[in-house]
């Protein structure tokens, strides 16, 4: 173990040493069980004599700390007692703006019995066996390229891959130069933000809809503006005249799961133009879609450069990737790029290069081929088992990952029991900031298929059990 020891200034070495070490041991830096450096090479290191370090070991032992093993060592005894660390007192504080973000999510583990989460593909179904062969082929290669910082565009053989496979799985119709390689949705709001948006500035988000793009502006200093959703889409009318962003999901609106109308879409591109502003495309999910013709894009319908689509991997593959993408108009493209790398730089260079070679070879293809056969049983299970629920009438949804269901009154408290029962699913009114709508949403994802009823089946008995 490299012990760091500070004898800048002190004379007496030795009780400096001591003291050292018994502090790390108390705090827990130093772990019982762990071996400390011998004697000799300490001394060395601190330039200070044998005698000196021995004798703070000698003193460390004697009070139970250390115990030596004859041809092997000095070690932390397993009985050292530690100590909590000194809080640590601090005038400092962060800008007001970050006590309104909420905390992360705790990791979901253990996993629920019944996990209906939205946004959560079916990892158990994740290509293992070809992600690890072009993995160990890369690393096999010995690209040193790959271990040394990349593009903060992103590869160009993935940006290539790209823009080939949304344009035609999706009619977007774009060049590997205006593709940028990000971290997902949130990094992108965050990215087109810094280049568009000073504080105070307005953006405009759906309400109810996916909350991290709203916190990543607001905590930037953004005022956002939440805008009603209905059946066709966002309210146009209700954008203040002030965004300069506005944030959608038109595909598979999240969390209601609607699709934007053609004329809506229409509306709103004209809307952008009118009043100089970007939209955010989020086509988060609808690389699974499973009923009717999927309406254009609002990029593939934006002849005046106004939309960012934004797509990404977590969806289809995992989201512990973290790789996403977005496709901006020219102009954007070389800001966007500095503030990609002003904030990290660059994706991992060795995942992009596995995802490139999985593109380039046809397995992602094929993955979202076998996924949307087996989210397609599960969207039309669901679709077939809620309706038996009185209080629940089914939002129509042709993709995705989920789906919602709206009721007359608050199911929050049923929410609450069913996590308690192993049951984790949301309401609507988890999503919206404004007037909360009451309903469920089902992710169908992280769901086994054959796990579907029996989950459904408990969350029935506990509304049956007490007051929905």
């Amino acid at each position: 173990m490299d012990v760091h020891i500070d004898l800048t200034g002190k004379r007496g070495h030795r009780d400096a040493i001591y003291r050292q070490l018994r502090a790390a041991i108390l705090d827990g830096r130093i772990r019982p069980g762990e071996a400390l450096p011998p004697t000799r090479e300490l001394a060395q290191r601190l330039a200070v004599s044998r005698t000196t370090v021995s004798a703070a070991y000698d003193r460390l032992t004697a009070e139970g700390f250390l115990a030596g093993r004859v041809g092997a060592g000095t070690f932390v005894t397993a009985s050292s007692l530690t100590r909590p660390a000194p809080s640590s007192v601090s005038g400092v504080r962060p800008l007001p703006e970050w006590d309104a973000v909420p905390a992360p999510p705790a990791p979901f583990a253990p996993a629920p019995e019944f996990d209906f989460r939205p946004g959560v593909p079916d990892l158990t179904r994740f290509p293992f066996d070809t992600w690890r062969r072009l993995v160990t082929q890369l690393l096999r290669a010995g690209q040193a390229d790959l271990m040394t910082y990349g593009d903060p565009q992103g590869l160009a053989a993935l940006r290539t891959e790209i823009a080939r496979h949304i344009g035609v799985s999706r009619d977007v119709r774009a060049s590997a130069a205006q593709v940028v390689v990000t971290a997902g949705a949130q990094q992108t709001t965050d990215l087109v933000g810094r280049v568009l948006l000073r504080p105070g500035d307005v953006a405009a988000v759906e309400d109810p809809g996916y909350p991290p793009p709203r916190l990543v502006l607001a905590a930037r200093g953004v005022r956002v503006a939440p805008v009603p959703v209905d059946s066709a889409g966002i309210v146009v009318s209700a954008i203040p005249a002030e965004a300069r962003l506005v944030y959608v999901t038109p595909s598979h609106q999240y969390p209601l799961g609607l699709s934007m109308s053609l004329e809506r879409r229409l509306e709103l591109l004209d809307w952008a133009e009118r009043h100089d502003a970007v939209l955010v495309e989020d086509d988060y999910d609808t690389e699974f879609r499973y009923t009717g013709r999927p309406l254009e894009p609002l990029h593939s319908l934006d002849s005046r450069g106004r939309v960012v689509y934004v797509g990404s991997f977590s969806k289809v593959l995992s989201p512990a990737l973290r790789l996403g993408f977005l496709v901006a108009p020219p102009s954007l493209v070389p800001a966007l790029v500095k503030a990609r790398y002003l904030t990290d730089w660059h994706a991992p260079n060795v995942e992009q290069a596995a995802l490139a070679a999985f593109m380039a070879e046809g397995g992602f293809a094929r993955h979202v081929r076998r996924m949307r056969k087996v989210y397609r049983e599960r969207h039309e299970l669901l679709s077939a088992l809620l309706p038996a629920f009185g209080f629940l009438t089914l939002l129509p949804s042709s993709a995705g990952l989920h789906v919602s269901a709206v009721s007359p009154s608050d199911l929050s408290p049923l929410v609450r029991r069913a996590r308690h029962a192993g049951v984790r699913l949301y309401s609507l009114g988890d999503f919206a900031v404004g007037e909360r709508p009451h309903g469920l949403v089902f992710g169908y994802g992280a769901v086994a298929t054959e796990r579907i009823g029996p989950g459904l089946a408990r969350l029935r008995a506990l509304a049956d059990g007490g007051a929905a």
